[in-house]
């Protein structure tokens, strides 16, 4: 943060927000799109292999992830897939829960976005080519800041030139402490769940995951011999109720309600037009794509990801995406720092977005504006 404000301070009056972004796409040393690219440089390599490619295209991620764990899928797919989640094993979906499974334990999303790679049939759009297309224009947008700079004056111009090269680097790191904290929270679950095995063949609890609904002190509790089923039986009726929320409100009135949501009335041509917050500039007209849960998800090629809100376990979905919609978020969330990486017009923070918004509808996404417009149906 106090790179990029470094940055925009000495850049005041030479860029525009729009290049500013373009500088911050392809950041380097980026663990989350590091990982995106491995799997995607897997489906390259697997796709040469016509046998593995119609396997990984046709067989379900559930028989697959079971052949995985058996150790019977083909040995490419077999010894790369275990170098892959020795790596990134201890991600996941909603991965900061860590009563969550894990990608090694549960690999069925790693098949889906195999298969997904492997549909994709535009090679000039190539998600390692757009990376490097993408290194290629910030690194040229720096040269240009540069010299802007330096017609101000040579102090400054080395000072932009500085700010720069060592934002680009502090941003693409950024991604690092959340990727060691979710390593800590994979050894804790792997440590917690055989204890859970053993409360529940003690009954203290109804199953071994029910130990994820219990705090430390709880779990010492429960090893000494107090019978928590029934707490647990409360605790994950309120996380059920909680996860059949709509969205979380951005404003309660103080008696704790929330305000009417305002109406959204369609234009004279009939469109419908959403607001929210600019988060990657650009411009696409395309086919919706709304997904609630990445799991077992499906994105083709060039179709706009609509979705409530992301982390990394969605990001490799971006590859494919040739836009963002999200529900939720502001600026420095991460669907809008990996839209920006990407190079994908974004706009975050639409309320409603996932229930307005049908999959096959036609939507134009303005990146510059913060706007979405749903085009009527002929």
């Amino acid at each position: 943060m106090l790179s990029m404000l470094l940055t925009n301070k000495l850049l005041k009056g030479l860029a525009t927000a729009d290049e500013l972004q373009q500088v911050m796409r392809s950041l380097p040393l980026n663990v989350t799109t590091e990982m995106d690219l491995t799997l995607w440089t897997l489906a390259q390599k697997f796709a040469r292999d016509n046998e593995i490619r119609q396997l990984l295209l046709h067989e379900s991620s559930a028989r697959l992830a079971q052949r995985y764990h058996e150790g019977t899928l083909p040995h490419l797919v077999q010894s790369e897939l275990q170098t892959f989640l020795h790596q990134y094993g201890q991600r996941g979906i909603a991965e900061i829960d860590a009563g969550l499974p894990r990608w090694s334990e549960k690999p069925e999303p790693i098949f889906d976005i195999l298969a997904n790679f492997l549909g994709h049939t535009q090679p000039e759009q190539a998600p390692d080519i757009q990376f490097k297309r993408g290194t290629r224009e910030a690194e040229e947008k720096i040269r240009t800041l540069i010299r802007r700079a330096r017609h101000k004056s040579w102090l400054r111009g080395k000072a932009v030139a500085f700010a720069l090269h060592r934002m680009r680097l502090l941003l693409g790191l950024r991604e690092l402490p959340k990727f060691t904290i979710v390593s800590l929270l994979a050894f804790a679950r792997a440590q917690l769940w055989p204890i859970g095995r053993e409360l529940a063949a003690i009954h203290h609890l109804e199953t071994p995951e029910d130990i994820f609904f219990l705090t430390l002190p709880e779990v010492h509790e429960a090893l000494a011999g107090k019978d928590f089923r029934e707490q647990v039986r409360e605790r994950r009726a309120t996380y059920a109720f909680e996860l059949r929320r709509k969205h979380v409100p951005r404003v309660l009135l103080s008696d704790g309600t929330e305000p009417e949501a305002r109406s959204i009335p369609p234009d004279a041509q009939g469109t419908i037009t959403l607001h929210g917050i600019a988060a990657s500039p650009g411009h696409l007209t395309g086919t919706a794509r709304v997904i609630l849960d990445p799991t077992n998800a499906r994105l083709e090629q060039g179709e706009i990801l609509v979705a409530p809100s992301t982390d990394p376990g969605w990001t490799p979905l971006f590859l494919t995406a040739g836009a963002l919609v999200m529900e939720m978020g502001g600026p420095m969330s991460h669907g809008a720092v990996v839209a920006r990486e990407y190079g994908i017009p974004a706009v975050v923070g639409v309320p409603g977005a996932t229930e307005t918004i049908a999959t096959g509808q036609t939507i134009t996404v303005d990146g510059f504006t913060g706007t979405v417009s749903i085009t009527p149906e002929s």
